[in-house]
């Protein structure tokens, strides 16, 4: 299983991006996956996951990105985005996806809900 996270730059405050996740190994309608982010010196941090289509495959997100950022998933590219509009300084992070194998019924926003992970891209925003 691979993931591939791309999209990531610098931009102005204000600005927006929109993050890919390419998952090879997984058909990705199937699965959870999840955005974490971890700027430096901190922990990594939930973002924003994706249930899987037999659930429902509703967006989730954490309350710092609540109504600017939205999960979305192409399952004829095998690929979830993450579209992140109105761009803070505190959004500047790196940013990866992760797949999670099983389906849990709390929020899985733990990074060990998750079992693969992609190599982050670097998301600059600029004040």
């Amino acid at each position: 299983v691979q993931l591939q996270a791309s999209g990531g730059g610098s931009v102005q405050a204000g600005g927006s991006l929109r993050l890919s996740c390419l998952v090879s190994g997984r058909t990705v309608s199937r699965y959870n996956v999840a955005w974490f982010r971890q700027a430096p010196g901190k922990d990594r941090e939930f973002v924003s996951n994706i249930r899987r289509a037999a659930y429902g495959g509703n967006g989730n997100y954490a309350d710092s990105v609540k109504g600017r950022f939205t999960i979305s998933r192409d399952n004829a590219k095998n690929t979830v985005y993450l579209q992140m509009n109105s761009l803070k300084f505190e959004d500047t992070a790196v940013y990866y996806c992760g797949l999670a194998d099983r389906h849990l019924a709390g929020p899985m926003t733990r990074t060990y809900d998750y079992d693969y992970w992609g190599q982050g891209t670097l998301v600059t925003v600029s004040s």
